[in-house]
């Protein structure tokens, strides 16, 4: 066996080059042609070329799990809101109550800000609740009511059908493509 860098001849039992050393693992399994076969569906091609929904399946997230993490986000955000409106509420209200005039009246109503977050919160947990229930439902009466394939029937040769193309072709494109230019050149041009 050769080493592939520098050239010199080294025994089989041998996996680094004494001379260079280079890895002589790969020309070992060159020569006694042990190579792996390529599983194609483990490679990153197939990987990126696999669809947003696909790649979700394969990690476990089906819509039934995609509805949950939905519920318990809206669940998240509710509480999160109804914390902020209870601090606002409370804190912005004894600083209203020591300060006074129409500043009070505002630093009063902040509180209200906390309703943003919680009904977010309540729009996502009806979402996940309702909707989402009904989609998971339409989807999977959608795979239970997939066609299964029709069988074909084989054909011959003998039984193609009549080609049956019109004598001739109404429009062509080949039809008068060059414009004519006149026998006689023109004076003018010469």
């Amino acid at each position: 066996m050769y080493c592939p860098n520098c050239a010199t001849q080294t025994t089989d039992d041998v996996k680094f080059c004494r001379k260079c050393g280079a890895n002589l693992r790969g020309v070992q399994e060159a020569m006694t042609g042990r190579t792996k076969a390529i599983d194609w569906d483990k490679t990153w091609v197939k990987e990126m070329l696999m669809s947003q929904e696909e790649r979700e399946r394969r990690q476990g997230i089906t819509p039934e799990v995609k509805r949950m993490n939905e519920i318990k986000g809206g669940v998240i955000t509710s509480a999160v809101g109804i914390g902020a409106m209870i601090f606002l509420y409370f804190f912005l209200g004894a600083v209203g109550a020591n300060e006074g005039g129409k500043d009070a009246v505002i630093l009063g109503r902040i509180w209200l800000a906390g309703l943003v977050p919680f009904l977010v919160g309540l729009a996502l947990i009806f979402n996940g609740l309702v909707v989402s229930k009904r989609i998971v439902k339409l989807k999977q009466q959608q795979l239970e009511q997939t066609p299964t394939p029709r069988i074909l029937s084989t054909t011959s040769t003998t039984q193609l059908p009549e080609f049956e193309a019109p004598a001739i072709p109404d429009y062509s494109v080949t039809e008068q493509p060059t414009y004519r230019l006149p026998q006689q050149p023109n004076k003018e041009m010469q």
